[in-house]
């Protein structure tokens, strides 16, 4: 596929209109089922669009997951091969589609829609709104009234079925539909993702779950669910499924058992092994009593009891399922989930356990075309995870992780959408990504001028992060250098300047930005405690924002902007040894300097071209030989606050890389990424495993790689 340049082309539906079951578009957490008949094997494509989640199927076997996100107001179109998936005689091909309508930072909240048609040798077999339509059925087996999965993300799981799969014994009633009204369809430019199959290992432990007094999941996407957090109350919920799974007393004890056929009595759990951290659907094949009860409890990391905590990093890591027949089942989430450990639990009833496995979601491995060997197992490993992390993270958009928000995030994005290119060639999940901020005509709960931290998404409380919006210009930069693409780089042109004037209202008297607005993020360190109200490594990233904003649209007097405020930074913010973090305000009008120097502070003095080694030769020397892995352990620099992953450690390692000294390089990556590689066979948001232990920028790490080797 080449590189898309400008805008995306807008999608044309041969004959479908958009529609919905009637009076529900608006409706929280609706499911509806699509499906329709067709006869023998053909040539046969499916396109189709549609908020806000679906998944495709054909004779009950999963084909995709969709759609690719958009800004508000648009929405991509996708096209799916179905024909060698068709048999002799009759076939069903079915699409099962959640309306969510919630705030998150993973989905937009907008109406629920599906248009579809299924297309034969160019002749239209069936069409959502019009004669030949699908047949149309609510889907109540899955529970409406849950919980959501996080505070970043929209519902999570619980069903009630009588049979497994998308089976039209499960559908429920059937439903009336009525026309979505018009809607503005684009394509997508990013790859489809790989969705193939991948088993268990190994059963790791088992034990019992018998019922007892629980903790409560208390967190913010249950107990703050209002305006500005959409969701069911706790006292709506027709279920809990992390206050349930919390009160089942467990123990559990070390096994090695094979994954198939295990049989799971009443009262009895076990913890299966993925072999590595890994993104996608649960699937379970399985034969089950009548009455069963069964929960898919799962984590990236297994905890010192031995078994997945149910509400781990403030996410609902559970999902229900109650069968009321006996029979065979095939079981898939409708969701994507990311975990190495998958506990499966069964409070009553009983099941066998046929086979355990997950459907994975991620950026397809043969489009990685410039994947190279590592010459050693401990760089392979960590290159094979560096690559893991980019695929499970680029699915449509650049993702912080896959886990626990799902989200398009700004800065991730920039350290992602180098990965995207050095391995494949191409940057067409990075066209999609930044031009998703450039559809909507605003943005709602952040201020005129500002864009929003992470998007697709909504900000109804009205947090943003200043920073954040300035990394969007920055990369935009480079993304003109990889794409050459300057039809988006002139499209972006006005929603650019918005942000340049936005952002020089909070100027003061030396051209420095104080009292930001919002979320003033640095990184995840102690750095984000000096912040306020003058933060130096925030106005170090002004300047660079100014020369990204210089060189995209030929405007010298950014660039001669950007040069006096790194003179302004060098003049006030630098103590004869280290850059310090912030100054505040002294009452009179004017700031003082704290004295605040953290690690941190002065990788972005040196990535911003605030600083060099040429002007500061002996903190240079500190950078390359006192601080970096092991330091804290040694004890060095105590009164220095140490970087973490996100991005200090990673804004050294780009230094390391900018100045050649790859073996320096080589090693530290050794250093930082072998145990999280070995641990998860993915990168992690920080240096210890206590958040996301799959997060997108972690992917640079193979950028570094493949331009070392």
């Amino acid at each position: 596929m080449a590189t898309v340049k400008g805008l995306s082309e807008q999608y044309t539906f041969i004959a479908a209109k958009p529609v919905w079951e009637t009076g529900t578009e608006t409706e929280m957490n609706r499911s509806l089922v699509f499906s329709a008949a067709v006869n023998g094997r053909k040539a046969l494509s499916l396109h189709i669009a549609g908020h806000t989640r679906y998944q495709i199927f054909v004779n009950n076997a999963f084909v995709a997951a969709g759609p690719a996100r958009a800004g508000h107001g648009y929405f991509r179109a996708e096209e799916y091969d179905l024909t060698g998936r068709l048999e002799d005689g009759p076939n069903t091909v079915a699409v099962l589609v959640a309306g969510y309508n919630a705030n998150s930072f993973y989905l937009t909240d907008q109406p629920s829609f599906l248009c579809a048609e299924l297309v034969s040798d160019g002749s239209v077999l069936f069409a959502t709104g019009t004669d030949r339509p699908f047949a149309a059925a609510a889907y109540d087996g899955r529970v409406r009234k849950v919980q959501r999965y996080s505070f970043q993300r929209p519902f999570t799981e619980a069903y009630i079925l009588k049979t497994g799969g998308v089976d039209a014994a499960a559908y429920g009633r059937r439903a009336t539909l009525s026309p979505a009204g018009p809607k503005r369809f684009i394509a997508r430019h990013s790859p489809y993702c790989d969705y193939r199959e991948v088993f268990a290992e190994r059963i790791v432990s088992e034990g019992t779950a018998v019922p007892a007094e629980g903790k409560r999941f208390h967190d913010r996407s249950v107990d703050e669910i209002g305006e500005n957090l959409k969701g069911f109350p706790r006292d709506e919920l027709t279920l809990c499924a992390t206050d349930e799974a919390y009160a089942l007393a467990q123990s559990v004890s070390p096994c090695d058992e094979a994954a198939e056929n295990k049989a799971l009595p009443e009262g009895r759990s076990a913890v299966y092994d993925m072999g590595a951290n890994t993104t996608g659907y649960i699937r379970l094949r399985l034969r089950a009593q009548a009455g069963t009860a069964l929960y898919a409890v799962f984590n990236e990391r297994l905890p010192e009891e031995g078994y997945p905590d149910p509400g781990r990093d403030g996410c609902a890591n559970v999902v229900k399922w109650t069968l009321t027949e006996a029979g065979e089942y095939d079981l898939l989430s409708f969701e994507p989930y990311t975990y190495k450990y998958l506990q499966l639990i069964v409070p009553a009833g009983g099941a066998v356990i046929k086979s355990v496995s997950q459907r994975r979601e991620a950026y397809p491995s043969k489009g990685l075309a410039n994947r190279k060997t590592m010459p050693d197992e401990t760089l392979r490993a960590i290159y094979d995870a560096a690559a893991e992390t980019f695929m499970q993270n680029a699915t449509d958009v650049f993702m912080d992780c896959p886990s626990r928000e799902r989200g398009g995030w700004l800065c991730d994005s920039y350290f992602t959408a180098r990965v995207e290119k050095e391995l494949t060639g191409q940057s067409l999940v990075e066209h999609d990504f930044l031009e998703n901020f450039l559809l909507p005509d605003g943005f709602v709960g952040i201020p005129e001028g500002m864009l929003p931290m992470c998007y697709p998404a909504d900000h109804y409380d009205g947090c943003f992060i200043h920073n954040w919006a300035m990394w969007y210009v920055i990369e935009l930069r480079e993304y003109l250098a990889r794409s050459g693409d300057e039809a988006l780089v002139q499209a972006a042109k006005e929603r650019v300047y918005k942000l340049v004037r936005f952002t020089e209202k909070y100027e003061n008297t030396d051209g420095l930005l104080a009292d930001l607005d919002g979320w003033i993020f640095v990184e995840w360190s102690k750095a984000n405690d000096f912040v306020r109200d003058v933060n130096y490594p925030t106005n170090m990233l002004y300047s660079l924002f100014l020369d990204a904003v210089a060189a995209l649209y030929g405007d010298a007097a950014a660039a001669r902007k950007a040069e006096r405020l790194r003179e302004t930074i060098r003049a006030k913010a630098f103590d004869g040894t280290f850059f310090i973090d912030n100054a505040l305000k002294d009452g009179k009008g004017g700031f003082v300097n704290t004295e605040n120097h953290t690690e941190t502070c002065q990788y972005y003095a040196f990535f911003t071209g605030t600083a060099t080694k040429e002007r500061y030769p002996a903190l240079w020397e500190t950078l390359l030989n006192g601080f970096g892995p092991g330091r804290e352990s040694a004890g060095a620099f105590p009164d220095v606050p140490a970087a973490n992953a996100f991005i200090g450690n990673y804004l050294r390692l780009q230094l390391l890389f900018r100045e050649g000294l790859y073996d320096k390089l080589e090693k530290e990556i050794r250093a930082f990424f072998l145990p999280m590689a070995r641990a998860t066979g993915t990168l992690w948001e920080n240096m210890t495993d206590y958040a996301s232990c799959n997060h997108g920028f972690a992917s640079h790490v193979a950028y570094w790689l493949n331009k070392i080797y």
